[in-house]
């Protein structure tokens, strides 16, 4: 690699779990679930208000969602004002890793929604969308949700905003809760449970102002676009390649499983593979890689099979001793007993 490679490499190796989650999805162009528990919530939506502003220099817009959001709290709880930064570019480099105290962070990405959409209208889609609480929202909020995800465009009564360049959209809940809708969980790309053990960087240094002007941990754009190109460069071998595609195989036989093993949620596992090659300074994925991607992919998409529905009954097992095999059984054991499973090329 490369000199600036190895700086890329080196800035990584320094970010935080949250961090790195919102890094692959930048690169790799999706979106990600954050869990935490509830009494952490507050404090993990803060960091990732930190994490999208001043590591890499992203608007961000935080949605509070609950059964009573509408339409119309939707619409607007992503938006941020286009005329607030105008000037941003120039300043977020003046102030380079510092946390900034107003509420929206700059955008030096140029990525105003096209005017002609609507000359009057003054906001924009944010770089990074927060949505606490998604899963509790209503039906109707959730397919808007798709929607924003699936065709970067979001439609109201008096405009049509366009998602920015640099879109994430973070569905940010707590754990134990219930997923989200079908569909709109199958877009997401990873799931990633933040556990208190992890700490909060971005807040800590915060709270002790001690941040230096220029830590080395910035994401600047060229960054991202220079990890977007060494991931378009990554090459997978035949062997690696059977060997994902037989996780895939034996995720949809195992007996616990009852759905979740979608084409989309196979060609997510195929990306993340390849996104994380150069994040390990490689230009080829590993069957190590391969593993580290399925625990991103799957666990929130595996629905687990209830013991009346699971495939032996049709051939005529007890019932009671379905329930005793599958007591206990978790998305994670799932996933750990495949890896075991299936042989792991040399």
């Amino acid at each position: 690699m490369e000199g600036a490679d190895i700086r890329i490499i080196e800035k990584v190796q320094s970010l935080s779990d949250l961090e790195l989650a919102v890094l692959i999805c930048l690169v790799a162009d999706q979106h990600c679930i954050i869990e935490t528990e509830k009494e952490h919530i507050p404090d993990v939506q803060e960091e990732l208000k930190l994490v999208a502003g001043s590591v890499f220099g992203l608007t961000w817009a935080v949605l509070e969602c609950d059964e009573n959001t509408t339409l119309d709290d939707f619409g607007n709880g992503i938006l941020v004002r286009a005329d607030e930064y105008e000037d941003s570019n120039i300043e977020h480099e003046k102030k380079r890793g510092q946390f900034s105290s107003i509420s929206r962070s700059p955008d030096p990405f140029g990525t105003k929604s096209p005017s002609g959409f609507s000359p009057l209208d003054s906001e924009r889609i944010a770089n990074v969308v927060i949505a606490r609480n998604l899963n509790q929202a209503s039906s109707q909020v959730q397919i808007q949700a798709l929607e924003l995800i699936r065709g970067k465009r979001n439609f109201t009564r008096t405009a049509v905003h366009t998602a920015p360049k640099l879109f994430l959209f973070i569905a940010l809940n707590t754990s134990g809760t219930p997923r989200l809708a079908m569909h709109l969980n199958d877009q997401f790309f990873i799931s990633h449970k933040h556990q208190a053990e992890d700490g909060l960087p971005n807040m800590e240094e915060l709270q002790e102002k001690e941040r230096a002007l220029d830590d080395g941990a910035s994401m600047s754009s060229v960054d991202l676009m220079n990890l977007t190109k060494l991931t378009s460069e990554v090459r997978i071998s035949s062997e690696v390649r059977a060997y994902l595609h037989n996780i895939v195989v034996f995720m949809r036989l195992h007996r616990a499983v009852a759905g979740g093993i979608s084409a989309l949620a196979t060609r997510h596992f195929n990306t993340l593979a390849h996104a994380l090659a150069p994040l390990h300074g490689l230009n080829y994925i590993s069957p190590s890689m391969v593993a580290l991607a399925a625990r991103k992919i799957y666990p929130h998409r595996i629905i687990i099979a209830a013991p009346e529905n699971e495939r032996s009954m049709q051939w005529g097992s007890s019932l009671e001793a379905v329930k005793a095999v599958l007591e206990g059984v978790t998305v994670e054991d799932v996933i750990e007993e495949v890896l075991e499973s299936v042989e792991v090329p040399l």
